[in-house]
C-alpha cells in the first residue's frame, strides 16, 4: 500500500511542476514570477522529477518547436514519425539532449524569455545526480515493497517525467476527441482530465497555446488552471491581463 501511495504522490507532484513550470511558464510564458519563486520552482522540479529531471530552458525550446512544426518531420516529438511509443521516447530524448548540449542550432525566436539557471541545471542534470536518485528510489522500494511484483513499478519511478511527457505526446496525437480542426493531429485524450492536470486537452491547447486554462467545454476541468488561479491570488505568480480577460469556459 505504501508503494502505491508513493507512486501517486510522485506522479502528481512531478506532473504539477512539469505542467506549471516547464510547460505553461517556460514554454508559453502564460504568467510571470519573481526570480526567487523561479529558483524555488527549479528546486521543486528537481526534487519531484529526480532521475528524470530536465532543463526548463531546453524543454521550452523543444516544445516551442513542437508547436511551430506540429506533426511534420521537424517536430521534435511527433508520434506520426515513430512506429511505437518506445521509439518516440528515444527520439524525444535525443532531440532534447541535442538542444540541451547545443548540438541543434535553435533559432533565437524560440529562446526568448526562458528561465535559466545554468549552474543548477548542470548539477541536477548530470549522471551522478541521476544515479543518486535511482539509489534513493531503490531504497524506498526495499523499505516499503511488500511483494516482488511491486518492483515492476521501479522503472516507472526512474523515468516518471519522461513517461508523463510520452503519455501526452503519444496519446494526444493518436487517440481522443477534437474541439478544433487543425493542420495537425492534436486531440483531447479524455473529457474529464483528473490524471494529467489539464495536459490531456492537447487539441484545445494547440488552438490557444497562450491560454492558461486548457479547458474549453463545460465538462472539461483543468486542474492546472485551478492551481494557477490560487497561486495568482497568493502572489506567487502574476497572470497577464490578457489571460485574466479570457473566459474560464466556452460552450
Amino acid at each position: 500500500m505504501a508503494i502505491f501511495i508513493f507512486l501517486v504522490l510522485h506522479w502528481y507532484s512531478s506532473l504539477f511542476f512539469q505542467s506549471i513550470f516547464h510547460h505553461r511558464y517556460a514554454a508559453h510564458s502564460q504568467f510571470s514570477m519573481s526570480r526567487g519563486w523561479e529558483r524555488f520552482f527549479f528546486i521543486c522540479c528537481y526534487i519531484t522529477q529526480g532521475s528524470s529531471y530536465i532543463s526548463a530552458a531546453a524543454y521550452g525550446m523543444m516544445h516551442r518547436l513542437h508547436h511551430a512544426y506540429a506533426d511534420t518531420e521537424n517536430d521534435p516529438h511527433s508520434p506520426l514519425f515513430s512506429d511505437n511509443p518506445f521509439l518516440l521516447i528515444w527520439k524525444t530524448r535525443t532531440n532534447y539532449h541535442h538542444i540541451f548540449t547545443g548540438r541543434i542550432d535553435v533559432s533565437g525566436k524560440y529562446k526568448k524569455d526562458l528561465p535559466e539557471w545554468k549552474s543548477f541545471d548542470n548539477l541536477a542534470h548530470n549522471w551522478i545526480s541521476r544515479v543518486m536518485w535511482g539509489a534513493i528510489y531503490t531504497l524506498i522500494y526495499i523499505q516499503f515493497a511488500t511483494a516482488w511484483w511491486m518492483y515492476l513499478f521501479l522503472p516507472v519511478t526512474f523515468a516518471m517525467g519522461a513517461l508523463q511527457g510520452l503519455a501526452v505526446n503519444w496519446w494526444a496525437h493518436k487517440f481522443g476527441y477534437v474541439n478544433f480542426k487543425h493542420n495537425n493531429d492534436s486531440k483531447n485524450i479524455v473529457p474529464v482530465d483528473l490524471f494529467f492536470w489539464g495536459e490531456a486537452y492537447h487539441n484545445n491547447h494547440h488552438q490557444h497555446p497562450g491560454r492558461p486554462n486548457y479547458a474549453i467545454k463545460w465538462f472539461e476541468i483543468d486542474m492546472g488552471w485551478l492551481m494557477i488561479r490560487i497561486m495568482n491570488r497568493l502572489g506567487i505568480i502574476q497572470l497577464k491581463p490578457v489571460a485574466l480577460a479570457m473566459p474560464d469556459q466556452n460552450h
